[in-house]
């Protein structure tokens, strides 16, 4: 394949479909598939997949979502350090709107603080050489899908001696989370659709405990409908005929042994912390990096004062349970009503790759609508 369309094309979305149908007639119960992703939670809305699967199949919506995960504390600590009058705070666009505990960080540059949308960490770079007599800090978020960026850019900062640039490093790591989601008594699960860009970093081994302690097939996937699609069909095969494998769907972009540059940037950078806090699955062991100490003068956590406090969600919020599948977005009682894009109250409101923003944007009226006539 060549071109988007070849991934789009209904004839073949059809035959999957209809295989599709003709394995769900072998199977023994309805199966509960999750897709880690956010990224493949907006495909299957913006491309109706759910619309399309044999009812037997449910899809219930993971933690990948990087900015869906950050704690409200460290939004608040994020917030505290771009109040610094000496310093100008980068950040993605997604994290602009995300709610702390009394502000967010658009409404901190409403009230004067100096924070600017960058598109990647080399743009926070160029800020700093621009402007030597601030301190640049830089949001740092996301898997390891975006970790590589970030420690090429410390790297880069290191070589040129920029001494003006620091990261709050936020990076989360996908294996302790699904770790997590296994443990979870609540949820059980038949089977995932792996992440295809952290894949792209850290390759199909890893994944290799699910299938092996959890008994669990998992496929990665890529993000087009046909991808997906493919997907759910290659882990209904495995289901049916008793398997539980790592596959790679994703092949043309993904290798077993992951992409080698991107990891040894990482491990040079980073450390991993002994412990981070999720959003909806609190302290999770071993499931973030921090800065090595080599690299403490771009760590923007030695650099500044932070408040450092673990702050409860809102009460009426139900983001943590939406993101461990145990609730969908449309059963929160304030989704769509005191909690939408506009005015969030949870981060999966506002995230592009948040289960609430693709509910929202996609879905919302539809499901609305299932929930009120299966009250009736």
């Amino acid at each position: 394949m060549k071109y988007v369309d070849e991934f789009r094309e209904p004839r073949k979305a059809d035959a999957l479909l209809r295989a599709i149908g003709e394995l769900c007639q072998q199977l023994e119960k309805p199966i509960k598939i999750m897709e880690v992703c956010g990224g493949h939670t907006h495909s299957i809305f913006k491309y109706g997949i759910e619309d399309v699967l044999p009812q037997a199949i449910e899809l219930i919506h993971g933690p990948g979502c990087p900015v869906c995960v950050m704690p409200k504390g460290r939004l608040d600590d994020a917030i505290s350090i771009s109040q610094n009058p000496n310093v100008i705070f980068t950040t993605f666009g997604d994290a602009m709107r995300v709610p702390g505990s009394t502000t967010s960080l658009l409404q901190a540059k409403a009230q004067g603080a100096d924070i600017r949308m960058v598109y990647s960490p080399l743009d926070s770079l160029q800020i700093a050489k621009d402007n030597t007599d601030k301190e640049v800090v830089f949001f740092a978020l996301g898997f390891e899908t975006t970790a590589p960026s970030t420690a090429l850019t410390i790297l880069q900062a290191e070589s040129e001696k920029i001494h003006n640039f620091s990261m709050f490093c936020n990076h989360v790591l996908v294996i302790p989370a699904l770790e997590a989601l296994l443990d979870n008594p609540d949820l059980q699960l038949d089977g995932f659709i792996g992440p295809g860009h952290v894949s792209m970093v850290i390759g199909t081994e890893p994944y290799q405990f699910i299938s092996q302690q959890y008994q669990k097939p998992i496929v990665i996937s890529g993000f087009e409908p046909l991808d997906i699609i493919q997907s759910v069909w290659m882990l209904l095969q495995q289901i049916v005929e008793n398997r539980c494998e790592v596959e790679n769907q994703y092949n043309r972009l993904v290798e077993e042994a992951g992409n080698s540059v991107a990891i040894a940037a990482m491990n040079q950078v980073f450390k991993v912390r002994e412990s981070f806090e999720w959003r909806g699955l609190d302290e999770i062991p071993n499931s973030a990096f921090k800065m090595r100490a080599e690299y403490a003068e771009f760590d923007a956590e030695v650099k500044f004062t932070i408040p450092n406090l673990k702050v409860a969600d809102h009460k009426a919020c139900q983001c943590g349970e939406i993101l461990k599948g145990v609730l969908k977005p449309w059963q929160c009682k304030v989704f769509g009503t005191a909690c939408t894009p506009e005015t969030p109250i949870g981060t999966c409101m506002v995230s592009s790759e948040g289960a609430c923003s693709a509910y929202y944007k996609y879905g919302r009226y539809s499901h609305v609508a299932k929930k009120m006539m299966s009250e009736k």
